[in-house]
């Protein structure tokens, strides 16, 4: 729970690491952006009058054996149903023995407004698998969303051979929250950067930053994704990753099986004749930012 506890502290906090991570402390980087989560079906229950809890995903799969620092993650949140503002509280908990980043959220809710939150659901290791219940009470009403928990090896990855497995990197910077194991929890998107999504080096202007994903044993691959930060204020182009090769491993045997030079782009796919890897290992070369960091927001592998 301890790591846990660490991610929740900075879920609010994005920062560009290096030069700009001083910027964060007075407000000038960009602020993590709020999702509104999506309404599900309610039951009745305790609380204010008027107000509907609301979840981002009708259903949760949390693997066992993932790195704590990248627990399942879900938006929460509730919506005001009336004609006037509140202040309203929503109440979470979950089955034991399964654990939550927060069990209440107030806020003041405007009439017909969504207002929510990340919320970090924990998974023990030696959690048994199945179905858990986690709910969120607001007003009369109560949605449950259920939380599978199943082993990494029965993981449902769509082909996506790197989604949650062991990751281990060269270095990663303290500033904000860059854990390595978040650039396979199968979250492309940047806006969570320094937030828990993305993962960021410590050594700005030393290369090459290696980052390598254990598949579990040997696989067929052909195709490596990987996305580098790229957002409106911080374009790929100007602070993501511009050279990086592409190697996969057998029984702890590299080889190159693609190379990406002068990249601008968010995204780069990388295909290559299919090989037999049990691991796949990004080399960064190169970054397009000033002061050259590293900066990874996910890789797939298939």
């Amino acid at each position: 729970m301890r790591h846990l506890a660490a991610a929740l502290a900075v879920a609010a906090v994005t920062v560009l690491a290096g030069p700009a991570a001083g910027a964060a402390a007075t407000g000038n980087e960009p602020p993590a952006p709020t999702t509104k989560p999506s309404s599900g079906s309610t039951t009745p229950g305790p609380g204010s009058k008027g107000v509907t809890p609301i979840a981002g995903t009708d259903r949760l799969v949390a693997p066992l054996g993932v790195d704590p620092a990248c627990p399942a993650r879900m938006e929460i949140g509730m919506r005001g149903e009336t004609g006037r503002a509140r202040f309203a509280d929503l109440f979470v908990d979950v089955d034991p023995p399964l654990g939550v980043s927060r069990s209440m959220l107030s806020s003041y809710l405007p009439p017909g407004h969504d207002v929510g939150a990340k919320l970090l659901v924990a998974v023990p290791p030696d959690t048994p698998e199945g179905t858990y219940d986690l709910r969120l009470r607001a007003s009369r009403r109560t949605l449950t969303v259920p939380v599978e928990v199943v082993a990494l090896d029965r993981l449902d990855n769509g082909g996506n051979h790197a989604l949650r497995r062991p990751v281990t990197a060269s270095s990663q910077h303290t500033n904000a929250n860059y854990p390595p194991c978040s650039v396979v929890d199968g979250d492309p998107g940047s806006n969570s950067w320094a937030g828990g999504n993305g993962w960021n080096d410590a050594t700005a202007r030393a290369w090459p930053d290696t980052l390598a994903i254990d598949l579990g044993g040997p696989k067929q691959v052909s195709r490596v994704d990987l996305y580098t930060l790229d957002t409106e204020r911080y374009p790929a182009s100007r602070v993501g990753l511009r050279d990086w090769d592409v190697q996969t491993g057998l029984a702890g045997q590299w080889r190159t099986v693609a190379q990406v030079r002068g990249n601008t782009a968010g995204s780069v796919r990388s295909d290559f004749p299919a090989v037999s890897a049990d691991a796949v290992r990004i080399v960064a070369l190169a970054s397009n930012g000033a002061n050259d960091y590293t900066r990874v927001i996910e890789v797939e592998v298939r």
